[in-house]
């Protein structure tokens, strides 16, 4: 827990914090856990999808905050693939009690370099404009690539985390163009919250281990896990 903060702010800190899994507090930086408590207040205030891309570093850093709903990634990895965005970084926060808010960080680039400020601020457009209803990723999508081609060697695994005591699924492929899209749409019709996420890319293989909550936000038991698994990888294997 981070020192130096009033002990009013400690204890709004205690009581933002347990709407998450049992490990946030243990693995989470402070200085993480405040940023999203931050967040958070900001979307009490204005009601709205927190949305942000900033140069950090040769990359874009896209912070996002919103309640979290099953079509949220897919939207966002859409429009990023759309844009034609590399992801080299993912961190994801999701609270698993009410208000049941997410909390976002992608480390993006276009052609080796970070965003321009006009790119970001189309990017982040289109982002509300697709939460909003308003901009149709799958059409923007099909003119870039064919949404119908499977992916390449896809594995699937389903397991209960020891540590997190969290549904666990996880998701390795071979790298190519709108792989997290198709990754995050399976998801999506599947009607799964992904509440924390973890990224490997290396030697042209991508694997994403996507901690989860089933429909209606509720925990998902081993026999139904093992036949997701099974869901997931049979819709990314489809041509």
């Amino acid at each position: 827990m981070a020192s130096g903060l009033k002990s009013s702010t400690l204890e709004l800190l205690k009581r933002f914090n347990r709407a998450f899994p049992q490990f946030y507090e243990q693995f989470v930086s402070s200085e993480i856990q405040l940023q999203n408590l931050r967040l958070a207040y900001r979307l009490y205030k204005t009601r709205r999808a927190v949305i942000e891309l900033k140069p950090e570093g040769s990359k874009s850093a896209l912070h996002f905050a919103y309640r979290n709903q099953s079509f949220l990634l897919s939207d966002i990895f859409g429009v990023l693939a759309a844009y034609g965005l590399t992801i080299h970084g993912l961190s994801l926060y999701g609270q698993i009690r009410p208000p049941m808010l997410v909390f976002i960080k992608l480390l993006v680039s276009r052609g080796s370099k970070a965003l321009t400020e006009k790119t970001a601020e189309n990017v982040c457009r289109a982002i509300r404009e697709a939460l909003g209803g308003r901009f149709e990723v799958e059409e923007m999508l099909a003119v870039e690539f064919n949404l119908d081609t499977g992916l390449e060697q896809v594995q699937t695994e389903f397991y209960v985390d020891p540590v997190f005591h969290l549904p666990a699924l996880m998701i390795e492929a071979d790298n190519q163009p709108g792989l997290f899209y198709k990754v995050m749409y399976a998801i999506w019709q599947e009607d799964l919250l992904v509440v924390n996420a973890n990224l490997l890319v290396w030697r042209g293989r991508t694997r994403l281990i996507l901690y989860l909550l089933g429909p209606n936000e509720s925990l998902i038991p081993e026999y139904l896990g093992h036949k997701i698994a099974d869901g997931v990888r049979q819709r990314l294997l489809d041509k």
